[in-house]
Formats: structure tokens, C-alpha cells, sequence
């Protein structure tokens, strides 16, 4: 979990969080639209926010569990991987 934190992630009340910002509302929902996908694909769903129109908050825990675990882990990293496929501006 080091390395999430090392990318940005925050450990915060038993939840990994996180934000994102894109150059434009229409490029954050894509992001959020491509996250969607990979959180079903993983039957995993995060807690996602939307503000300012450009930025994107996503909250990760495992809510049967009431902590974190390796499922949050893997989709954090997924997600990491989605916004770097992301980056062309």
C-alpha cells in the first residue's frame, strides 16, 4: 500500500482517496466513464465525485469489510494505469 500513498493516494478513515483533475469537464467524464467500466469489470465500485466541473475524487474501500483491502489495492493501481492512458495534454 506504500506505493499507492507514494502516488498520491490518502489513507483516510479505513478508505484509499484520491483526486484527479483533467484539462475540461468533458475529459473528466470520460476519466470517470473509463473508471466505471474497470470498477465493473472488477465488481468492485468506488465512491466517485465530481467538483469544480474538471476534478474527479475517488473513494475506494471495501464497505463489507469496512476497510481497506487488496480489492481497493488492485483498482487503485487500475485507475492509476486509466488516468496515465489518459495523459496527452
Amino acid at each position: 500500500m506504500n506505493i499507492l500513498l507514494d502516488q498520491g493516494w490518502s489513507e483516510i478513515d479505513s478508505k484509499l482517496v484520491k483526486n484527479y483533475e483533467l484539462p475540461n469537464f468533458i475529459e473528466a467524464i470520460n476519466f470517470i466513464n473509463l473508471v466505471a467500466a474497470e470498477a465493473e469489470n472488477m465488481d468492485h465500485h468506488p465512491d466517485i465525485k465530481l467538483y469544480n466541473y474538471k476534478n474527479v475524487r475517488l473513494i475506494l474501500t471495501t464497505h463489507s469489510k469496512g476497510k481497506i483491502t487488496k480489492k481497493d489495492i488492485i483498482l487503485a493501481k487500475s485507475i492509476d494505469k486509466v488516468f496515465d492512458s489518459m495523459k496527452v495534454f
